[in-house]
């Protein structure tokens, strides 16, 4: 792997060292970091960047374990170089970074002191699917979509596989921190929950007996602790004022044996909502079951209007066992495909800048409508399967068949649209 490492101008031996840890992100770029880099390196710190690794790393993969040797491997690179004190070498994490630096210090004496920012103390499934809902919620949606089926999403994403390390607990491995922390939040952090998570690094902190630690929070500063001119959707080049001093005057004091206790300074942040638990799906909410919910629909709701077509071809086309099955068929479908679209497209664009499209009264024009077709779709599955029964001896065999699959996907439907939210408030 590839680094820089960026000196202060002016030598000097024995100077304190710090390597870099990236945020998420596949092979990020050193340059990305050099902005930190070259700061810390003014206030006389000696500071290596690298490049972030790509192989086994992806959106669906990955292993804070292997991101934590990795910077180990930094670690040692820079402990190596001419001028820097191998006893005062510490390291730096950013973002999914805090998960990582801490994790690396505890598993080796080397590291004398961790700095994260913008760090999470909650696992990050909970994490990321708090950053979407808040950022729908900041601009004004509510009720089920945010509520229920946003996080259902997520949960089932973790649940298939497609979500790494969704259950990551970090308070274990900063319990385990012997090093002193400095921890530093940007009171308009929109991805990480900036009240939730310093409470939870000191009491993990506290409970391993480690009370060497410093947690800092900056006014108008955005998740990576750089100015925000729009309350931390953009991130400004600038770090927040006195960002860096703190770094460096903190550093200073840790090396030289005087490490902070217990200290918490500025003004304290505050979220419009609060982080939700994400427990692993239970059996009947699990991936598996819901694939067999959808193809379940795919064949009833998909496979009735085929049917009827095949049997015109044939020439054998009849009345169907009730017009209400149309309506289960073609607006179940619809709501399963469009639902889980629009769902997508509001993970996807969530966050910073959620567009969830024309609100009415709290929630997208999009929403209501597929609430009010699922409405639809349940009163017709009723209706259908009280016409099978009605008419069960007139029908042929075949249109008994057809319609009855509709009718049970429809009534296995009611439920599975509720727990969407589909039918909720």
């Amino acid at each position: 792997m590839r680094g820089t490492v960026v000196l202060p101008a002016a030598p000097a031996p024995g100077r304190p060292g710090m390597v870099l840890v990236h945020g998420a992100g596949t092979g990020t770029p050193r340059e990305k970091l050099m902005t930190e880099a070259v700061e810390f390196a003014r206030r006389g710190i000696a500071v290596l960047v690298y490049d972030k690794r790509s192989a086994g790393y992806s959106l669906f993969r990955r292993s804070y374990a292997q991101l934590a040797g990795d910077a180990l491997g930094a670690v040692a690179a820079l402990r190596a170089q001419p001028g820097v004190n191998p006893a005062k070498v510490g390291i730096w994490g950013l973002s999914e970074g805090g998960w990582v630096a801490p994790m690396a210090a505890a598993r080796s004496a080397d590291i004398a002191f961790v700095v994260v920012v913008g760090a999470n103390g909650l696992p990050p499934l909970r994490q990321q699917a708090w950053a979407v809902a808040a950022g729908l919620r900041r601009v004004g949606v509510s009720g089920s979509l945010v509520d229920r089926a946003e996080p259902a999403l997520y949960r089932a994403i973790a649940d298939g596989g497609l979500f790494p390390e969704p259950h990551h607990d970090p308070v274990p491995t900063l319990a385990a921190l012997r090093q002193p922390l400095l921890g530093i939040w940007g009171n308009a952090d929109l991805l990480t929950p900036p009240e939730e998570s310093p409470p939870i690094f000191a009491r993990a902190l506290e409970r391993g007996g480690n009370r060497h630690y410093a947690l800092h929070f900056f006014p108008d500063a955005e998740h990576a602790a750089h100015v925000t001119p729009d309350g931390g959707v953009t991130r400004a080049p600038e770090l927040a004022p006195g960002y860096a001093d703190l770094v460096g005057s903190w550093v200073r004091d840790v090396v030289a044996g005087r490490p902070p206790v217990a200290r918490v300074e500025g003004p304290a942040p505050v979220q419009a909502s609060h982080t939700r638990p994400t427990p692993p799906s239970a059996w009947w909410e699990s991936a598996p079951m819901q694939v067999a919910a959808l193809a379940l629909f795919a064949a009833a709701f998909a496979g009735y209007p085929l049917a009827a077509a095949a049997r015109r071809l044939r020439g054998r086309a009849g009345a169907p066992a009730t017009r209400a099955a149309r309506l289960v068929s073609a607006g179940g479908l619809t709501v399963v495909t469009a639902g889980f679209g629009y769902l997508m497209y509001v993970v996807m664009t969530g966050g910073k800048l959620a567009a969830p499209g024309p609100l009415l009264a709290g929630r997208p024009v999009i929403w209501l409508a597929l609430q009010a077709l699922a409405v639809a779709v349940g009163v017709a599955a009723v209706l259908t399967v009280l016409a099978l029964r009605r008419r069960r001896a007139a029908l042929p065999r075949g249109e008994r068949v057809r319609a009855g699959l509709v009718a049970v996907a429809g009534l296995v439907f009611i439920p599975w649209a509720a727990y969407w939210g589909l039918l909720l408030p």
